[in-house]
């Protein structure tokens, strides 16, 4: 029961009437973003052996030099942008949460919700391509010239980016859910 109250504070609890799939669903989509985020990283700051590194070419970022934040911060912001799929489900993504001035207590508006997790979800449709075109040899505008990896870094590649094929479509089904859900609701006063 303990990890329960962990996922319970740090997700909140689901609203009553919410189904246990879309629950996991919504916890699920804050994992999909994290082997890609730890593959970035560990690949490209620190230099781990997951990309074929050329000796005639320019060396990439030392460890934690330079450019270092970006990486960090990209792999930060998609975590934070996987973990908002979680209000589609909880409290907080119903009624504003007691922190937020001005706002707080008061029911989120549907579309408020609905129109950024809609477009959101059309949006992250951009890793089913790019993994089709990576799985070509393509960059992702279609041009030649894959990915500089061979063997067992092609699979750890896979591994780490193929679970955010995912995201956009669970965002989807998701984001229908709760419209759904909030549309037949009776408007309470909370």
């Amino acid at each position: 029961m303990p990890a329960r109250t962990i996922l319970t504070k740090l997700h909140g609890r689901p609203v009553p009437g919410v189904p246990r799939w879309a629950a996991r669903t919504a916890c699920a989509i804050t994992l999909l973003a994290l082997p890609s985020c730890v593959w970035r990283i560990a690949a490209l700051n620190l230099n781990a052996p997951l990309l074929e590194h050329d000796a005639t070419a320019p060396a990439g970022p030392e460890p934690f030099d330079g450019e270092w934040w970006y990486l960090i911060g990209l792999s930060v912001f998609s975590e934070a942008l996987a973990f908002l799929a979680v209000g589609l489900v909880a409290r907080w993504g119903e009624v504003w949460p007691r922190w937020i001035p001005v706002l707080r207590g008061r029911r989120v508006p549907v579309l408020a919700a609905v129109l950024p997790a809609g477009l959101g979800s059309v949006a992250l449709l951009v890793f089913p391509y790019a993994m089709v075109m990576s799985a070509l040899g393509l960059k992702i505008t279609g041009e030649p010239g894959g990915m500089a990896a061979h063997g067992w870094q092609i699979v750890a590649f896979w591994i780490a980016y193929l679970p955010l094929t995912a995201w956009g479509p669970l965002l989807g089904l998701l984001t229908v859910h709760y419209y759904r859900r909030r549309r037949a609701a009776p408007q309470r006063a909370d």
